[in-house]
């Protein structure tokens, strides 16, 4: 049965998302910027709390920087190129969240020099939705 965009098959959440954006996913994955790299070194291996993350990943009509299926939970880094977007990624932020995704956005330059302070705003987000979750489903 598919809610919000999402359906879940076997147990396991499956996002609905135009296919023609598969192969731009996949250019994108091959020529990730500097910031995506260094992130992504933290967050693959279920080296962030266990949760397993993907990136550049299609939902719906966009693709996104970092997926955690299980927290529904997007991650972007926000570089030059969001700059002069203001409008397009507030409709994006928009329509993500009424698909039910969480979405933190962080600036290329703090992931470059504050990598740190990353990880921690984003441990701090998955605690916080972990004791959510445990409050409301114990």
């Amino acid at each position: 049965m598919c809610k919000n965009g999402v359906v879940k098959i076997d147990g396991k959440m499956r996002v609905h998302y135009n296919p023609r954006l598969k192969e731009l996913a996949r250019t994108l994955r091959n020529n990730s910027t500097l910031s995506e790299v260094l992130l992504w070194n933290h967050l693959k291996g279920k080296q962030m709390r266990g949760y397993d993350f993907h990136r550049q990943k299609p939902i719906n009509n966009y693709i996104v920087d970092f997926f955690c299926p299980r927290l529904r939970l997007i991650i972007e880094i926000d570089g030059q190129s969001h700059a002069f977007k203001g409008k397009k990624d507030e409709k994006r932020k928009n329509r993500l969240g009424s698909l039910g995704f969480y979405i933190l956005r962080f600036d290329d330059l703090d992931v470059k020099k504050n990598m740190e302070g990353v990880l921690a705003a984003i441990e701090k987000w998955i605690e916080e939705y972990e004791q959510t979750q445990h409050e409301t489903h114990p």
